[in-house]
């Protein structure tokens, strides 16, 4: 089917169709954080078209809640509180407008020089099993309904077919919200009571420099993530995004899209590499397609009846996703190292992937002042400080 021919009505089947597939990744980050879902659907529609505008309309690429930023997000909470951790959200963009000014200046190739696969991988790993504890607790508050949960997720992932592959998480979440209603007391008085029309919960951030350092070493893996994702669509469309508009736009337009998420409660936002496959599965590419997912995302998102169903969601239902979920991203980093052939006999590798990971698992902290760094965002530039000291020959 020739992408460029679709009638209007068939476009916007289309659209809402890849919305669906981005749907439960995009709402799954927030109701993890404590953020309102509807905040997220929206900073993910209103980012997309930033995204879009940025790039001239030619990258058929959706912006959907980053994985990458759950742990840091819980854990500045913690610590900075909401308003402060909404501060270090806006930060992040400080790294991709930095990233895009390198890229203009010195090509791709100065980022591969500062991040290869040896820093990256393990910050990966470090993503995925930082808060393995965290989806344990919550899946500990009802087996079975994680349980549940968590087989249907991988069920999903391994015999379904056609773009139901493509959104195992949310089938997860939805036959164990289903289970916990038809056999356990599920609470369902705040979707009674939620207005069918409402705005989303807005939230503006406090700014301080803590949080903002905080967050800023996180975005490393997300960058590298948004890159490979360009390189992806190109292969899918036949096209080159990297030259036409440039690899500098695309990081521009997503640096952008993460400050403004971080400006009204949003999560950071990244390239949705499950709306790609869809596009691959459907061979339908046109970006036009991908900004009527985003605005059915913005329309979906002021629809209160749809926020508070996602608020009732049972946490071991959460919980149980979560298992399979942080456990994936870690195998993503594993992966990042296997596929790009480091050998970990090398003395010069086995010390940045172990101190990246020690650092990073062991809970080190280092503090200066009032201002301290710990956990992904020290792992992260303890890293790229190897990398770049230690001599390229054990």
């Amino acid at each position: 089917m020739d992408s460029n021919n679709l009638t209007p009505l068939r476009k916007g089947v289309v659209g809402v169709q890849f919305l669906f597939v981005a749907f439960g990744a995009t709402v799954l980050v927030p109701l993890l954080v404590g953020l309102d879902p509807s905040t997220a659907l929206f900073t993910a529609g209103i980012g997309t078209l930033i995204f879009h505008a940025v790039t001239r309309g030619k990258v058929p690429i959706f912006l959907g809640s980053s994985f990458a930023f759950i742990a840091p997000i819980i854990k500045a909470t913690e610590l900075y509180g909401l308003a402060g951790t909404l501060s270090g959200m806006v930060g992040v963009a400080l790294v991709y407008f930095v990233m895009s000014a390198l890229v203009k200046w010195q090509g791709v190739r100065v980022i591969e020089r500062l991040f290869p696969p040896v820093v990256i991988g393990p910050v990966i790993i470090l993503i995925g099993l930082s808060l393995a504890g965290t989806g344990v607790n919550m899946a500990k508050e009802n087996w079975v309904l994680a349980l549940l949960s968590l087989v249907t997720a991988v069920v999903v992932s391994m015999k379904a077919k056609g773009l139901l592959k493509l959104i195992p998480i949310f089938c997860g979440i939805i036959v164990g919200y289903l289970a916990a209603w038809l056999f356990y007391d599920l609470d369902l008085s705040g979707v009674r009571d939620a207005a069918w029309i409402g705005l989303p919960q807005f939230v503006f951030p406090k700014f301080s420099w803590e949080p903002i350092l905080f967050m800023i070493p996180v975005a490393i893996a997300p960058v590298i993530e948004h890159i490979g994702d360009v390189y992806v669509v190109n292969t899918v469309t036949g096209k080159d995004f990297v030259k036409d508009p440039g690899l500098h736009r695309t990081l521009l337009g997503d640096g952008l899209a993460c400050c403004f998420a971080g400006l009204v409660g949003g999560p950071p936002v990244t390239t949705y590499s499950e709306v790609t496959g869809a596009m691959s599965l459907t061979k339908i590419t046109n970006p036009q397609v991908i900004r009527i997912a985003a605005i059915s995302a913005i329309l979906f998102s002021v629809v209160g009846k749809i926020s508070a169903l996602l608020k009732s969601i049972p946490s071991a239902v959460l919980g149980g996703i979560m298992l399979l979920l942080f456990g994936t991203i870690a195998c993503a980093g594993i992966g990042n190292l296997v596929n790009n052939c480091i050998d970990l006999s090398r003395t010069r590798n086995i010390i940045i992937v172990s101190l990246t990971l020690t650092v990073g698992i062991g809970g080190a902290v280092l503090t200066w002042g009032d201002f301290s760094l710990s956990g992904i965002g020290l792992a992260a530039l303890v890293g790229v400080l190897l990398n770049l000291i230690l001599p390229k020959d054990d």
